[in-house]
């Protein structure tokens, strides 16, 4: 009969051996970030880009520019928002005032008022203010709708990447171990043991984070039941 803790050690180095190839290949996606446009970390940028295009579609050139850099560095997700708030306040002139009222859905005679008062440095009306009020807290919804949705893409991107990488890892290592007996190579792909690679490589990417914590509760969790059984 096999001994338990030989067995738990068995399988806390397959799950040690699956993390490791998660975390290579997540580090080979996070590798692609050399690339001009930041590789994956572009990815979910486009869903900012549609929304300062929608509140500022005439002047949105050279701020996207600077908020792509904040993106692409992995600043965090609330100093992004702050900063893309204030720099399209800093945008609300007389000129911008009817392009964010019409996007905010406010009085864009307000606005525009508001626009020049703040110009001139001169205080503002209660109307003025609520519209104000009204206009920053849309504006705080739309950016935070889209830096969401553009995290959660980002996220779901790297993890897919990094799933199919893991896999192809896996099949390759599988397909070198089964070279070195004879005749293994031939008869790796549509084996069983191909599958098995599949099947790791799968499991690499959601398993990387956890991996260590995981085989160390197998092996303690084996050696409780060595204990209980004596």
């Amino acid at each position: 009969m096999s001994d338990p803790m030989n067995i738990g050690n068995m399988v806390g180095d397959l799950v040690l051996a699956v993390g490791a190839l998660g975390t290579a290949s997540f580090a080979l996606v996070d590798a692609t970030k050399i690339g001009r446009r930041g590789g994956i970390s572009n990815s979910g940028f486009g869903f900012v880009e549609d929304c300062v295009r929608s509140l500022l579609p005439e002047q949105s050139a050279e701020l996207l520019y600077m908020l792509h850099g904040h993106w692409i560095n992995g600043s965090a997700l609330a100093d992004q928002k702050a900063i893309a708030k204030s720099l399209l306040k800093l945008k609300l002139d007389i000129d911008t005032a009817a392009q964010f009222a019409e996007a905010t859905n406010v009085d864009t005679a307000t606005l525009t008022e508001v626009a020049a008062s703040m110009r001139d440095g001169s205080p503002l009306t209660d109307k003025q203010s609520n519209t104000l009020g009204r206009f920053d807290l849309y504006l705080t919804a739309r950016l935070d709708t889209a830096y969401q949705r553009a995290d959660q893409k980002y996220r779901n991107s790297a993890k897919f990447l990094a799933s199919v990488i893991a896999v192809l890892l896996a099949l390759f290592g599988g397909w070198a171990v089964a070279a070195n007996y004879p005749e293994g190579g031939k008869n790796y792909f549509g084996s069983a043991q191909m599958f098995i690679a599949i099947f790791c490589g799968l499991l690499a990417t959601p398993l990387a984070p956890i991996s260590k914590d995981l085989a160390s509760a197998l092996q303690a969790g084996v050696k409780v039941a060595q204990a209980i059984r004596k």
